[in-house]
């Protein structure tokens, strides 16, 4: 059995979400969990102040595309090109290219982390987001999630930031 890859789908412009909860749908009814396993639009969160008012704001990093980790197959493609919103996949005359290694860790698909030594109260440095540069506590852990609750100070209060393993290092 082929082994899961990574691959790009190209959509209509604003069709980004449509197409992920389409495909979704499609999964859930077809029984396709053991094709196609993850679905992404990379977006970068930023924290915006209007009015006196913090707000979280996501913004698309690459718009009209799709990330689809699935096991390629001619039906697959088929139901996936057929999707509403969808142009088609990314590659040479339409035809599927999966992503390399390379790619899939610069676009940080997937976020392993394996040696994780950091404990509740240590000082950790954020190496990536929105917060990048500041220094804050850890205030707790979900390894199962690889997501970490960091404690900044943000305009002089204390403000708890969940952040994945992959945003910190240690600061010292």
């Amino acid at each position: 059995m082929e082994e899961a890859k990574w691959y790009v789908l190209h959509t209509y412009s604003g069709y980004e979400d449509l197409v992920k909860k389409s495909i979704e749908q499609m999964v859930e009814n077809n029984n396709l969990q053991d094709e196609i396993f993850e679905i992404k639009i990379l977006v970068d969160e930023t924290v915006e102040e209007r009015n006196g008012k913090k707000k979280l704001v996501a913004t698309k990093i690459m718009p009209c595309y799709v990330y689809i980790k699935l096991r390629y197959s001619s039906q697959i493609w088929y139901l996936i090109t057929n999707t509403r919103g969808v142009t088609g996949f990314v590659g040479p005359q339409g035809k599927a290219l999966p992503l390399t290694e390379e790619e899939v860790k610069r676009l940080r698909l997937e976020t392993v982390v394996t040696d994780f030594s950091h404990n509740v109260g240590d000082y950790v440095k954020v190496v990536s987001g929105p917060f990048e540069g500041q220094i804050g506590s850890i205030k707790s852990i979900d390894t199962a999630k690889q997501k970490v609750c960091v404690v900044l100070s943000m305009f002089g209060r204390e403000t708890d930031i969940d952040m994945d393993f992959i945003q910190i290092e240690s600061a010292n």
